[in-house]
C-alpha cells in the first residue's frame, strides 16, 4: 500500500497545475502598479484584468489612451521586469473608470494591525518550511499570517 501524500504536496501539486501560481504573479501588479509606472501614470492608468497574458488596463481619458499607446513597449518591459519573466504579451487600452488613491491611513483595516504570537508563527513555518518554490511559500505565508490575524482579531471581538 502506497503512504498517503503530504498536505502540502497535493497543494503545491494542485496550484501548480491550475496555473495559480502564474496566474498570481501576474496579478501582483496591482499592489506595485504606481510602482512600476510611476505616479502620473497610476492616476490616470489602472490595470483592470489579465486574461490570454493581455493585460486590459482602465484610462480616465482618450488623450491618455493615446499617449500610452506611445509607451506601450517600454510600459511592457517594465511590466514584465517587474514580474522577472516576459508574462505579459500585449497591453490593451480602454477608457473606464479609475478608483482614486487609497491613503494608507485608509487602507488597513483593525484586523492587519494584530500581532501574531510566536506559536502561530512557528506552526505557519512548519507548514511552509518543505515548499521549494521561494514564491509561493511567500504567497502561501502573507494568506496564512493575514488569516491567522483576522481570527485573531474576530476572537476579541467575540
Amino acid at each position: 500500500m502506497d503512504r498517503p501524500k503530504l498536505l502540502r504536496s497535493i497543494l503545491e501539486d494542485t496550484l501548480k497545475s491550475l496555473g495559480v501560481k502564474t496566474t498570481m504573479k501576474g496579478y501582483s501588479l496591482w499592489g506595485d502598479w504606481k510602482e512600476i509606472v510611476g505616479d502620473s501614470i497610476a492616476s490616470n492608468a489602472q490595470p483592470s484584468v489579465i486574461r490570454n497574458r493581455i493585460l486590459f488596463i482602465d484610462v480616465s481619458h482618450p488623450t491618455w489612451i493615446q499617449q500610452l499607446q506611445f509607451l506601450k513597449p517600454t510600459l511592457l518591459e517594465k511590466i514584465n521586469r517587474f514580474l522577472k519573466e516576459p508574462f505579459i504579451h500585449d497591453i490593451r487600452f480602454r477608457l473606464g473608470k479609475i478608483s482614486p488613491p487609497t491613503s494608507p491611513s485608509l487602507k488597513s483595516s483593525p484586523w492587519q494591525e494584530e500581532k501574531i504570537d510566536g506559536g502561530t508563527m512557528n506552526q505557519i513555518e512548519t507548514l511552509l518550511r518543505k515548499i521549494e518554490d521561494e514564491e509561493m511559500r511567500k504567497t502561501l505565508e502573507d494568506v496564512l499570517i493575514k488569516g491567522a490575524k483576522l481570527e485573531q482579531y474576530r476572537k476579541k471581538l467575540k
